[in-house]
């Protein structure tokens, strides 16, 4: 009886080190790209509301990260809208930090609640005390609390970054969908109309005019990069396991 041995068959080393190496490749380019495009979604100054329902209150969050290479952020000035104007700002007690808040005449009365206001805050202003700063390669969060969110729509907030060098960075750029982010956007979020429930608990949301029309749904620069990040890591993923899945031939002998 003869006996014919079949030689065992054997990935070569190189073989399974150079998957090893491909699946290494990609995973440290995946998350290159989340980490890129979470410093990118946090390079802007911005805001983030803990609440986006009109005639709610709502506290504001604004980020602020330092962007020179050489120079600490010393001053910080927001701008409030006086079209739709916030009627009533408070902020929180910081550390190193000056708060002022100043208010101004409104370009026309707006009706809030059954009163007439003929005047808003206008400018909110946070300054560093001597041996505090926002240093380069850091941030720090600025708050402001409002009583009541104007109507629905798209709110702007402009703001005005000072530098230990003199340097004012003004982040007030608009941001068009379908076009390239400014270089300076400005931090801006939409305010949501109130449910009926939440429109009859908080009338200040119906009779507070705007003049103007709540625009359709938007979403915040930060939200778009994030989101495209997300489909890129996505996109990279794909063509990692395409690569794994590209087996070098093995002659048998």
């Amino acid at each position: 009886m003869t006996v014919i041995s079949h030689q065992l068959l054997t990935r070569p080393a190189s073989v399974a080190s150079s998957r090893v190496a491909r699946a290494g490749a990609v995973a440290a380019l995946v998350g290159a790209v989340v980490v890129g495009t979470a410093l990118s979604a946090s390079a802007h100054v911005g805001v983030h509301p803990d609440v986006t329902t009109a005639g709610q209150g709502a506290e504001l969050t604004f980020r602020v990260p330092d962007e020179s290479d050489t120079a600490n952020t010393i001053k910080l000035v927001l701008t409030l809208p006086q079209d739709r104007p916030l009627t009533d700002v408070s902020t929180q007690p910081m550390a190193g930090w000056t708060a002022t808040v100043a208010e101004a005449p409104l370009p026309k009365p707006v009706n809030v609640g059954g009163a007439t206001i003929t005047k808003a805050p206008h400018t909110v202003t946070w300054t560093a005390l001597p041996g505090n700063k926002i240093a380069p390669g850091e941030y720090q969060n600025f708050y402001l609390a409002t009583d009541a969110l104007p109507a629905a729509g798209e709110m702007v907030l402009p703001v005005a970054q000072y530098y230990s060098d003199g340097t004012v960075v003004h982040w007030t750029e608009p941001t068009v969908a379908g076009k390239p982010e400014p270089e300076h956007p400005a931090p801006v979020f939409t305010v949501t109309a109130a449910s009926a429930s939440e429109a009859t608990a908080t009338p200040a949301a119906i009779t507070q005019a705007s003049g103007t029309n709540a625009p359709a749904e938007t979403t915040t620069d930060n939200t778009a990069r994030v989101l495209g990040g997300i489909a890129l890591v996505v996109a990279v993923v794909a063509g990692g396991l395409v690569l794994l899945r590209r087996r070098p031939k093995t002659d048998v002998k």
